[in-house]
């Protein structure tokens, strides 16, 4: 017998020695000699008792080293007192919003990383909002600087995110608190909601998109459900439907039905435009005197009129109605043109009347010398604002002057004997009661009604259309036959004075006509200049 296979009989044999100690496994597990394929356990010891040790001796080895928790186990992450109360799905539920909450606030991959691009910068445009200011008077100190303004609130400093977050900043809160009570106002019928849906679609897409102020539609029946559907899918703001009132939109009990009549007949003949509508003439009455009562607009301040069939070129960076709120305008409009004066023959002496009747009623600081044509014995040279783009205060057409003024017009029976329209009203009303210095020309907001079209210049970058010059509307509206005397110079200039007056050296009026001009063509300034 070896020393491997006595040894072996000894340790089996012994009975002072458990078989299944300590040592016994590292014995066992001795390297293997030749010889031991030929060793036999005794008869005394079972092949079963050698198994059994070695599977116990195994499974003691492998049950005392430390289990390390998976990698994702909850037990690495979570501490051992909240164990047994936290389930998995609970866990789960929480990692889930801790990992949206770092995904809201985490900037994008993207902008970890700054990027140098080297870009060639224009020069600066020394009057990039088309700021044209008329010559006044006025002497008011602390005045609000319009330019400046535009300057510090314009990039959509008071836009509304497109996709608004979950908790708003305190910015966002500030900005909401703030906004002006305005909305969008049209007056439409159902039929005309394919030229409606085209004046939304344009102006929500340029500016309102980013502002969200109400629309509130009026018709002088119910609007169809289709009108509310289509609308509706056109804008994130919301969206009023409002009925004119019967009192308002009905002869008055003071009108001759029969001289009404004769009058929608009689300029239906000479060719007056919509002079033979009955429906034009009330639209005209309630624009001029009663959009602004209606209980709907009751809570708002500020209006900004749309009219179906039109178009929206621009691109518009700053808040509109903030704007008008933040340098106290009363009016602001984006033509001045000429209308047919035979719609309205007696509306200047009327107004005159009302002058004389009412001086009190007369601003201070009133400019009418830009409405007179001193060429025609001082009388109405007919320009006016086109009144289908107008924002206005709400207030100061609800004003004491603005109400007095249309009663008196109204009482008179122009809107049905004549065709007063809505567009010299205002024009005169605002002229009379307010400073110029509250009127504002929106020189920079492109704009097209039927065959006037307003586009300002410098404007490839955000406009869609061609710049056309500030008198580029002057008389369209005129028809040849026609006979009023035209004034001797462009509304629009009129009202800005000044400089916009100046003529060129050696040009006259009479020699531009006598080779085939319209004698408006001598102006040193067109309104297209880089400044």
């Amino acid at each position: 017998m070896g020393f491997l296979e006595s040894t072996v009989w000894k340790l089996f044999s012994s009975p002072q020695r458990d078989v299944c100690s300590e040592k016994s496994p590292k014995l066992l597990a001795t390297p293997s000699y030749p010889s031991i394929s030929n060793f036999s356990l005794p008869s005394g010891s079972s092949s079963s008792s050698l198994s059994a040790c070695s599977l116990s001796s195994s499974s003691t080895f492998w049950l005392s080293r430390p289990r390390t928790p998976p990698r994702w186990s909850v037990a690495r992450y979570v501490p051992s007192n909240l164990r047994s109360s936290t389930s998995r799905r609970q866990i789960a539920v929480v990692l889930c919003l801790l990992l949206a909450l770092i995904v809201w606030l985490v900037p994008p991959p993207f902008t970890w990383t700054q990027r140098t691009v080297h870009l060639t910068i224009p020069q600066e445009i020394s009057n990039p909002y088309q700021v044209l200011r008329p010559a006044t008077n006025s002497a008011k100190k602390h005045a609000p600087d319009p330019g400046k303004w535009l300057k510090q609130n314009s990039n959509n400093r008071y836009a509304f995110p497109t996709k608004p977050k979950i908790l708003p900043s305190l910015r966002q809160i500030g900005r909401v608190s703030s906004k002006p009570r305005a909305a969008l106002i049209s007056l439409v019928r159902n039929s005309e909601l394919d030229g409606l849906v085209q004046s939304i679609r344009q102006l929500e897409y340029h500016w309102n998109r980013k502002y969200h102020y109400p629309w509130v539609f009026f018709n002088d029946e119910p609007f169809t459900e289709e009108f509310k559907m289509a609308t509706q899918n056109l804008t994130s703001a919301k969206c009023y439907y409002e009925v004119v009132p019967k009192e308002h939109w009905s002869l008055p009990d003071w009108i001759d039905e029969g001289r009404f009549m004769n009058s929608l007949e009689y300029l239906g003949a000479i060719g007056v435009g919509k002079g033979w509508m009955i429906s034009y003439r009330h639209m005209c009455r309630w624009n001029s005197g009663f959009f602004y009562k209606h209980p709907r607009l009751k809570d708002f301040d500020w209006y900004w009129r749309v009219e179906p069939e039109v178009h929206f070129f621009c691109d518009i960076d700053y808040d509109v109605f903030r704007f008008m709120r933040d340098n106290n305008m009363k009016y602001g409009f984006n033509m001045n043109i000429l209308d047919d004066a035979r719609s309205f023959p007696s509306l200047w002496s009327r107004t005159r009347s009302f002058i004389n009747a009412h001086p009190e009623l007369i601003h201070p600081e009133a400019d009418l010398d830009w409405l007179l044509d001193p060429h025609n014995s001082g009388d109405y040279n007919n320009c006016q604002f086109f009144s289908n783009f107008e924002v206005g205060d709400l207030n100061y057409f609800r004003g004491e002057a603005n109400e007095r003024y249309f009663e008196w017009l109204d009482r008179g029976g122009g809107f049905f004997y004549e065709r007063f329209g809505d567009a010299p009203i205002h024009t005169l009303s605002v002229a009379m009661f307010v400073p110029k210095s509250e009127i504002w020309y929106f020189r920079d907001i492109g704009y097209q009604h039927d065959i006037n079209r307003h586009c300002p210049p410098r404007s490839s970058g955000r406009c869609s259309c061609e710049p056309t010059s500030i008198d580029e509307n002057f008389y369209k509206l005129v028809p040849l036959e026609s006979p009023q005397q035209k004034p001797g110079d462009t509304c629009i200039r009129q009202f800005l004075g000044g400089d916009w007056l100046k003529k060129k050296e050696g040009w006259s009026q009479e020699g531009e006509r006598a080779f085939g001009g319209d004698g408006y063509h001598g102006y040193e300034l067109s309104g297209l200049e880089e400044s």
